[in-house]
């Protein structure tokens, strides 16, 4: 086991392994969280339609907070007279930032790379504005996030080698550039922030494997994984992080980014991630479909008209201690906001418990049977 990774932006420490499957405790400026863990997304501050003392009540401990949103509206000063994410979203927990590069970049005609940064049209206002490695990263101090991400160049998938590997060689050199600018910004910035960078490279195992190499060397504080789960196959996404795990320090902690059905949750939890993040939750539930021991459920069938049982009913959260199915599907019916609000509260509990459970199944050495067990779910609908 490795020896825990300590500076003074972050304290990382495995608690137990089975297999490249660990547990750990990551504790930073906002607070302590048990690892394997999932972030709920707060794009703007905020998990659609869920309150901040709910996400904890849920079991919540990390939030993911979109920095290319923020930046547009309200601007990050906002946010830093407000006393960071924290202050201004009523959230103490800790908070992670992503460096805004997707977003930008998935704005496609409206955005130029070049090697100082990327140039795009404000979807806000319309006007032109230039995101580098060095505004990322000062923007993510101003939101006063524990973890903040480098910018790196996010390309559509699938991409051909040469278009790949250009990527990724030009994130590695955005890596550099954020690392320096947090390294002369820090001694001023309100708290000490945690940067993790990158791995890039496609769906090209050899040039994941540089990546992850390389930006490893870099030195970063954690690890994030990049331009996965845009529509390859799960066996070569399972390989190509397989790859990539093999080149990162094994007491940083490690990211994918993204993925959220429960079996890539599993599946990156096996092979070593301690970090995830996705909006499947919220979204799903949202269109009425919801996650359960049983498989998903589509809650609009007309089979729970009158059905009184709860979603799950091996789940504790608000929704299935005190409502029916009927009901439920009832709220959807009539385009009743609570029932989205319900179903999200359902599923985002269903993902937390399923990390409290995969922590358990570390240390308790029963890792494979919860893996296969979410793994049979995949493809099976409850109703």
């Amino acid at each position: 086991m490795n020896a825990p990774l300590t500076n003074t932006a972050l304290r990382f420490e495995i608690t137990a392994q089975q297999g490249a499957a660990r547990r750990g405790r990551l504790v930073l400026g906002g607070g302590a969280v048990e690892t394997p863990a999932f972030m709920p997304v707060a794009t703007y501050g905020a998990v659609r339609g869920v309150g901040a003392d709910e996400l904890a009540a849920l079991g919540a401990e990390l939030l993911l907070a979109n920095t290319f949103h923020l930046h547009e509206r309200p601007g990050e000063e906002v946010v830093a007279r407000a006393g960071g994410l924290r202050g201004f979203t009523g959230w103490r927990g800790p908070w992670l930032t992503d460096s805004g590069g997707f977003q930008v970049l998935s704005l496609a005609d409206r955005a130029k790379v070049e090697e100082r940064g990327v140039i795009f049209s404000s979807p806000v206002d319309g006007r032109r504005r230039l995101l580098t490695p060095e505004s990322a990263v000062a923007i993510q101090q101003a939101l006063g996030a524990d973890i903040a991400l480098a910018l790196d160049e996010c390309i559509p998938a699938p991409a051909q080698r040469p278009r790949a590997a250009a990527a990724m060689e030009r994130s590695l050199r955005w890596g550099e550039r954020c690392i320096r600018a947090r390294n002369q910004t820090q001694p001023a910035a309100r708290q000490p922030q945690a940067l993790f960078g990158i791995v890039q490279g496609g769906v090209h195992a050899d040039l994941r494997r540089q990546s992850a190499a390389a930006t490893a060397a870099q030195g970063f504080d954690g690890y994030a994984h990049g331009g996965l789960g845009l529509g390859e196959a799960r066996e070569l996404r399972a390989e190509l992080l397989a790859e990539s795990q093999a080149q990162l320090p094994g007491g940083a902690p490690r990211y994918l980014m993204g993925l959220g059905r429960p079996e890539c949750l599993v599946e990156g939890i096996a092979a070593g991630v301690d970090l995830f993040d996705c909006v499947v939750p919220t979204r799903h539930a949202r269109h009425a479909l919801i996650f359960t021991s049983r498989g998903l459920l589509r809650l609009r069938n007309a089979r729970f008209r009158e059905d009184p049982a709860p979603l799950d009913p091996h789940c504790d959260c608000p929704a299935c201690l005190h409502y029916s199915r009927a009901y439920l599907r009832h709220l959807f019916q009539v385009n009743e906001r609570l029932g989205p609000r319900l179903a999200s509260l359902h599923n985002l509990r269903f993902f937390l418990r399923l990390m409290q459970r995969a922590r358990e199944a570390i240390s308790a050495g029963n890792f494979p049977a919860l893996h296969s067990e979410i793994a049979q779910l995949a493809g099976v609908s409850a109703g």
